[in-house]
């Protein structure tokens, strides 16, 4: 096969899917084969050293990393709060779909997809995983997981390594002392 021959077929196999799809694929594509990126073009020698230690050197890594559906991987993790699925959930956004920014609603339609119970109030949950520290906000209201819920994530099921991490990277903040008041 010679190269205009490859480029038809990826291109007539492109064109059948959306333009989010589309650019899923090559994304893929390009990681999979550690292809730099023209964005890649312009970072420091530095930034492509770090970066290349962060790409699979095995193709089989890759595709076993990329393709665990979102029901096995809410089933490895084992989130026992609505908090910690959300949490789990954002990380298979920011991780397995490139999605780094999301919406309350993405996460819902993600859970239904991981064929998990029904969130009692999704917004709720969001709030909870946002006031314990494991998303931040984002961009035009959108949500995002922090590196603290990431590591959090990472450690599960080991719920007693997840709490520890996640207590290791929290600062504690001083307690401001009130001045009384004076009549």
């Amino acid at each position: 096969m010679d190269d205009v021959e490859v480029l038809s077929t990826i291109v007539g196999l492109l064109k059948k899917l959306e333009p989010d799809a589309q650019q899923r694929v090559l994304h893929s594509v390009q990681t999979f084969l550690a292809i730099p990126s023209q964005r890649d073009a312009h970072l420091p020698t530095h930034a492509k050293v770090l970066q290349s230690s962060f790409l699979s050197t095995s193709p089989t890594d890759f595709s076993r990393d990329r393709t665990l559906s979102p029901k096995e991987f809410i089933r490895d993790k084992h989130p026992v709060t609505d908090g910690d699925r959300v949490t789990c959930l954002a990380y298979y956004l920011t991780h397995y779909r490139e999605t780094p920014h999301f919406k309350t609603v993405d996460i819902s339609g993600l859970n239904t997809e991981a064929a998990q119970p029904k969130l009692s109030n999704p917004s709720a949950a969001v709030e909870n995983a946002t006031r314990d520290g494991y998303l931040v906000a984002g961009t035009k209201g959108n949500k995002q997981i922090s590196s603290a819920g990431e590591k959090y994530v990472e450690m599960l099921p080991d719920r007693e390594a997840a709490t520890e991490a996640l207590r290791s990277l929290r600062t504690r903040r001083a307690i401001k002392k009130r001045k009384p008041k004076t009549a």
